[in-house]
């Protein structure tokens, strides 16, 4: 049937929070089962990467580029921690994950004459090795799949980001696909550190042709599928010194969808935000969208906002271990953070002019940030007014929509989360879902989870580092987040950060 809505805005408007309807949504959840957060194989060749974690300066040139990937794949999605539970310990991993669940599977393809021998991969998070599980030569299949994106012709190692759905569908049903893509925005911003610390370049590709890199690496589509793959280039190799390069295509707009169950939405609305074939290649002139400050409120407060860039300290080994002790904050005490803090912050995650002076890329890869825009609920920031602002990144200033203290409000619309009642600031990621669909068809809303993912996941580790408290939220109540705060109709909640002071390490 004809509908108004494309897909992607329907399944939106269907997975939103409401509180006429949340009580509805109650259910016990049966931990008999659960899905198993970890792929097994039944056959194949496993590498141990652990003895090449701590070694110290490899002389065998091999053996430094097994370290080098090793350290890579850690930093981006090992096992730091575990809690032990008696009959489901939660095994904690470098990228956070909604519910704990991680949906996000990681594989790594090599090509011809790398140290690592050609063939697919699965990255083992339990045990930190690699299982090869096909051995062929197939390079020109994954760029054929990835229509020929330019850095895989110059390259010999990617990585691919899987979701495996019913993880995280388990507990939060067809909102779950939302997660998903924030969970593998989180891994994406780690890749991209990771390899800034391992001497590599992250390229991300996020335009493939769905069913063919499926097929690659042999998924079940009804079960899993890929989000996005990494090409990665070695720095030390001039060769593989590349430009920055394209990131995304876009897929059709689907407006004549049939009626669609509960239950079967998240699988529908993935298929249908799929690239269907291969006529579309990365020669095309589509461009990310200008990064502009999209709201001057007349009258408004402006606070400029100024803070030196972050010291990750030699070799980055500061990002490093931000990257390894980072956790999820349960708890904020309510105190003030400093707006130097808030400007570190915000430093980090969105002014890339500030990379370089770090030791960074200077060219991050995401795929639209000028699709995404910010707002900032102060609860309670020294030099700063209580009230919602909207940060400005271009001019590098807060600019206030509303004056008020929201504390009461946002543990509401947070669904009674003390850590909306208690945080110190609190950052929306928002986008135009219209208009992104607009520019990029349905697959938009893909990129754009992504995106406030890896934005998320850079405030995770500047917090970190700074020793503030930090938890993403991804359950809220849609549409009244945008009446409460101010925030335009038209920008759509993706994703909610919150800032705040930890308890002491004593009561952790």
């Amino acid at each position: 049937m004809a509908s108004a809505l494309s897909i992607a805005q329907h399944y939106h408007q269907r997975t939103k929070y409401d509180p006429e309807t949340i009580s509805q949504r109650g259910r016990t959840l049966d931990f008999e089962q659960q899905p198993i957060p970890f792929k097994d194989y039944k056959l194949g060749t496993s590498i141990g990467l652990k003895e090449y974690l701590e070694q110290e300066h490899p002389t065998e040139p091999s053996a430094a580029q097994w370290q080098r990937l090793s350290r890579l794949l850690y930093c981006s999605y090992g096992i730091t921690a575990v809690i032990p539970y008696p009959d489901h310990p939660v095994y904690l991993r470098t990228a956070p994950s909604a519910g704990g669940l991680y949906p996000a599977e990681l594989y790594v393809i090599a090509g011809e004459g790398t140290f690592l021998p050609a063939g697919l991969y699965n990255y083992q998070v339990s045990t930190h090795s690699l299982l090869r599980f096909w051995d062929s030569h197939i390079w020109s299949a994954l760029e054929a799949a990835c229509l020929w994106h330019p850095t895989l012709a110059k390259t010999q190692l990617a990585l691919v980001t899987t979701a495996v759905f019913q993880r995280s569908a388990w507990r939060y049903e067809d909102r779950a696909y939302r997660r998903i893509c924030l969970d593998i925005g989180h891994l994406l911003g780690n890749i991209e550190l990771a390899a800034s610390i391992c001497d590599f370049k992250a390229h991300l590709i996020g335009g493939f042709a769905d069913r063919h890199l499926n097929q690659l690496l042999y998924l079940d589509p009804d079960q899993e599928g890929v989000i996005a793959a990494v090409a990665l280039a070695d720095l030390l190799d001039v060769e593989q010194n590349l430009p920055p390069t394209p990131t995304l295509l876009p897929s059709p707009t689907i407006e004549d969808y049939p009626h669609i169950q509960d239950g079967d939405l998240l699988r529908y609305t993935h298929e249908a935000t799929s690239i269907p074939s291969e006529d579309i290649t990365y020669n095309s002139d589509l461009s990310s969208s200008p990064k502009v400050d999209k709201y001057n409120f007349p009258f408004c407060l402006k606070v400029p906002l100024s803070s030196a860039p972050i010291d990750w300290g030699d070799d980055l080994i500061n990002l490093k271990e931000s990257i390894l002790k980072r956790r999820s904050t349960r708890r904020f005490t309510g105190a003030p953070l400093s707006v130097e803090e808030l400007s570190y912050c915000l430093g980090f995650t969105y002014c890339p002019d500030q990379y370089q002076a770090q030791g960074l890329d200077g060219y991050p890869d995401f795929f639209d940030l000028g699709l995404i825009q910010t707002f900032i609920a102060v609860l309670d920031v020294t030099d700063l007014e209580t009230g919602c602002y909207y940060y400005a990144v271009q001019a590098q200033e807060l600019r206030q929509i509303r004056f008020k203290n929201f504390r009461r409000e946002l543990h509401y619309l947070c669904l009674g989360q003390d850590l909306g009642r208690d945080a110190a600031a609190i950052l929306f990621h928002t986008a135009d879902l219209q208009s992104a669909i607009a520019h990029y068809g349905d697959r938009a809303y893909r990129y754009l989870h992504l995106d406030a993912g890896h934005l998320g996941q850079r405030l995770n580790l500047a917090a970190t580092h700074l020793n503030l408290g930090v938890s993403g939220i991804g359950g809220f109540f849609d549409d009244q987040v945008n009446e409460v705060l101010g925030i335009p109709d038209e920008e759509a909640v993706l994703y909610i950060t919150t800032l705040g002071q930890p308890p002491p390490k004593s009561e952790g």
